[in-house]
């Protein structure tokens, strides 16, 4: 039928879009108990918001491009403190706010 995802959207194929989406193009990797942010997204996109769940956590990551960017980093903030790294240890209950400049 037309417009229709099909069969597609019930495989593994549905999977490595969301691993394709999450890991390659907004840069967020889990490894380990860290996660590692690196995004690689259009310098058209001035940001995006993406809320991640680890156990009973919650983590809101901002993502900003005000300098129209594709990949990079300026700062990582952790509940609004400088993180020098960008990989940040997971805890496993909680609300944290992760800003991203790229």
């Amino acid at each position: 039928m037309i417009g229709r995802g099909g069969w597609t959207w019930y495989t593994g194929s549905s999977s490595w879009l969301y691993v394709a989406g999450l890991e390659y193009i907004l840069g967020i990797k889990r490894k380990g108990d860290f996660l590692e942010i690196s995004p690689c997204i259009s310098k058209e996109w001035e940001s995006c918001i993406i809320e991640y769940k680890y156990y009973d956590a919650i983590y809101t990551i901002n993502i900003y491009n005000p300098d129209k960017k594709e990949v990079g980093r300026q700062k990582i903030y952790l509940n609004n403190e400088v993180s020098e790294s960008n990989r940040i240890k997971l805890k496993k209950n909680g609300e944290y706010k992760i800003d991203f400049i790229i």
